[in-house]
């Protein structure tokens, strides 16, 4: 078990009492330091951003609603600066450590989330979800992680980074926690019993997966054979991108990462050339990159990227449910990451996997149902933009059954 000082998840802790009784009552929190809190600053992984940002005025959003439903506020967690990574390692804060495998990284950029929540010093905690950074810290620290529809769960007080594409969602290890709050947040009703029209695996989510991802979600994916019977079926992305190109996940990453990089900048362009604020070398390299984007470059990839959103939305039925590995490679070892994410093949293989909810605004959850030699792989579940109840109800048929 890890103290709060040894697990590194927090940036301070306090005690925030529910303004309400409701369905998350007794239950404990903290919200990523994305997202603000009242009175207290919010400084997004950067001493810079802290430095030149005053105390929130009021909650976000997101924080009222847990508040008025039950939930006591214990403080805001690290994450990644300015939420620019996938890997949990900030230079001036430190790593939050991963309690199912500590040697290897807890996955950003809701790393002391993903922490807190792994190492049972909360219930559930709420992290924000742009390309993957609630899922690859729910995969990586072996526990439950959702991320909306783009669009369900208000944004407001949230640091913008990628407005297309920010989400807020959560991270629980109990998955009845991660469904009431989720449920909470979405304002949607009870939940029901699923009834699961096709369940298609991505062919090739599972073919570019590391041999020993693929191995350790093998039983997984059989009891939903076992389960689901004639209503598993592959689906390639050949046929939700209508094209043969040799690597289609390229094609859904090129058309998220355009769009992204171009929003990052000009969400926090201003920013960094007012401020000129000291990042870490890997932060530093990413803002070299959205920089330098040919802005011409992204009309034809909203394009590309509406078309996509319109293929999945015509293919997907209400219903249908999409499955495929969170992410293609286990959690890195700490320190073996490169500054600059075009060296290595984990950064553009993690987010090509997770881009296919980005570009399609779908919702995802992660669960933890696979492991090797100690180290959890998760398995995730997606379905149409909207159907954010039925996915959690489809969770919940799939845990029950894994049990």
């Amino acid at each position: 078990m890890y103290s709060i000082e040894e697990s590194g998840a927090f940036v301070e802790t306090f005690e925030l009492e529910p303004t309400h009784s409701g369905p998350l009552d007794g239950l404990r929190w903290a919200a990523k330091d994305l997202i603000d809190v009242a009175g207290y600053k919010t400084g997004c992984g950067n001493p810079t951003w802290r430095e030149t940002h005053p105390p929130a005025v009021t909650n976000a959003v997101c924080v009222d609603q847990l508040l008025s439903a039950g939930a006591r506020c214990v403080g805001k967690t690290l994450t990644d600066e300015l939420a620019f990574s996938l890997d949990g390692e900030n230079y001036f804060y430190g790593t939050p450590v991963n309690p199912r495998a500590p040697d290897r990284v807890p996955g950003g950029s809701s790393s002391g989330s993903a922490s807190a929540v792994a190492c049972r010093q909360v219930d559930f905690a709420l992290g924000t979800d742009t390309g993957g950074s609630i899922r690859i810290p729910a995969n990586n620290c072996g526990i439950y992680g959702m991320r909306p529809s783009h669009d369900r769960v208000s944004l407001a007080g949230v640091m913008a980074f990628a407005p297309t594409y920010d989400t807020v969602g959560v991270l629980a290890a109990d998955p009845s926690i991660l469904d009431l709050t989720a449920r909470v947040l979405l304002g949607c009703a009870e939940a029901r019993e699923a009834r699961v029209g096709t369940m298609y695996l991505i062919s090739e989510a599972f073919e570019q997966a590391d041999d020993a991802v693929r191995s350790a979600l093998a039983e997984p994916v059989e009891r939903l054979r076992r389960r689901y019977g004639d209503r598993i079926k592959e689906l390639s992305l050949e046929n939700l991108s209508e094209s043969s190109a040799p690597d289609l996940f390229r094609t859904w990453f090129e058309a998220f990462r355009v769009v992204q990089w171009a929003e990052i900048w000009s969400s926090l362009g201003d920013w960094v050339e007012r401020c000129r604020p000291e990042f870490g070398p890997r932060t530093r390299n990413n803002f070299s990159l959205v920089r330098g984007l040919d802005r011409s470059e992204v009309g034809a990839a909203v394009r590309q990227r509406e078309f996509l959103f319109r293929r999945l939305h015509w293919i997907l039925e209400s219903g249908d449910v999409l499955c495929m590995p969170t992410a293609p490679a286990f959690a890195p070892v700490k320190g073996s990451l490169p500054n600059n994410r075009s060296e290595g093949s984990y950064y553009p293989r993690t987010v090509s996997f997770n881009s296919l909810s980005g570009v399609g605004r779908l919702p995802q959850v992660s669960m933890p149902l696979g492991e090797s030699g100690g180290v959890p792989v998760g398995l995730s579940l997606l379905t149409r933009h909207g159907e954010d109840a039925f996915l959690l109800d489809v969770m919940a048929q799939v845990v029950q059954g894994a049990a």
